[in-house]
């Protein structure tokens, strides 16, 4: 598979098919954050940059052997940048009723068509981290067209015609947006588009810059209480439903690995396979070459 990946354990989303209907690195932002790396392509105009009925022929093969809880448009880039996404999500609805989500950084909600090709989705979950345009630019590096007032009112905008699930990520790095007055006036933003959940996010995975630093937890809690009901500290989901992997275990570890950085518990829980096969299947592709290896936090993790 060229486009589709997964099943996998998503910490929202229980087991979710993902979907990569753009280029590595292929974004609207280059964050500090980002687990895939620094952004190679910095773009804002939509286009068919890989054609969509090849990946509609991948879906409709996948779902015909596996039954995930969304089918999930996310991946290697910014999946809002694909001018085809609407249709895609329609197809997938309309042949399947799997349900749909789409994780994006919300930068490209101030365009009407952009909006549109997002109404049919079940979940949409935009990023909104600060409401500062300093901030916003030190954090996410966007395109020079871009300003967080934009997209501020692009998630209004969208809002008020979206009638499926909204969920806004923040993402909280120490020392950028985690003081006091930076989250009072993007909880006040927040309260204004009225998400359905407000989801607080750090660093956890082997970021794109060394200065993205995860806030501990006890600031987490402050923050969560100061959003108040809504708000929830993204933990690790409860792996359901597991989806014996097809090909090799060796195979199945580097699909993964292709995606994000994962650790040796992260491919065993996915793939239900002994945690000592997926250890020494870990290890070889190391020794081979085809996996890099990266402490991060204290633990270890693999791409490929």
């Amino acid at each position: 598979m060229k486009y589709v990946f997964g099943p996998v354990p998503s910490r929202r989303l229980g087991l979710s098919l993902g979907v990569d209907l753009i280029p590595p690195k292929t974004c609207s932002y280059d964050c500090l954050y980002c687990q895939i790396g620094k952004t190679t392509c910095k773009v804002i105009e939509p286009s068919a940059y890989v054609p969509g009925e090849a990946v509609v022929a991948e879906l409709d093969e996948t779902l015909a052997k596996v039954k995930p809880d969304y089918v999930t448009f996310s991946g290697s880039g910014e999946p809002t940048l694909h001018v085809e996404l609407g249709r895609i999500i329609a197809n997938v609805k309309g042949r399947t009723g799997v349900k749909v989500a789409v994780l994006t950084n919300g930068s490209l909600l101030y365009r009407p068509e952009v909006r549109e090709r997002l109404l049919k989705a079940d979940m949409v979950m935009p990023t909104l981290s600060t409401v500062k345009e300093e901030t916003f630019r030190l954090i996410h590096q966007p395109h020079d067209d871009l300003s967080v007032s934009r997209v501020i009112e692009g998630l209004k905008s969208f809002r008020k015609s979206y009638r499926g699930r909204l969920f806004i990520e923040v993402m909280l790095l120490a020392g950028f947006n985690d003081r006091d007055e930076e989250i009072e006036a993007l909880r006040h933003v927040i309260l204004e588009i009225a998400p359905d959940r407000v989801q607080l996010n750090t660093v956890v995975r082997p970021p794109a810059n060394a200065k993205a630093i995860p806030l501990d937890r006890t600031r987490l809690e402050y923050i969560k209480r100061v959003f108040g009901e809504r708000a929830e500290i993204i933990a690790t989901a409860p792996i359901r439903d597991k989806q014996h992997f097809r090909g090799t275990l060796s195979d199945a570890v580097l699909e993964m690995a292709r995606r994000r950085p994962v650790t040796v518990e992260d491919v065993a829980g996915a793939l239900d396979a002994p945690l000592f096969e997926v250890d020494k299947a870990v290890k070889a592709l190391v020794h081979k070459g085809q996996l890099r290896e990266q402490t991060h936090l204290g633990k270890d993790y693999y791409t490929a």
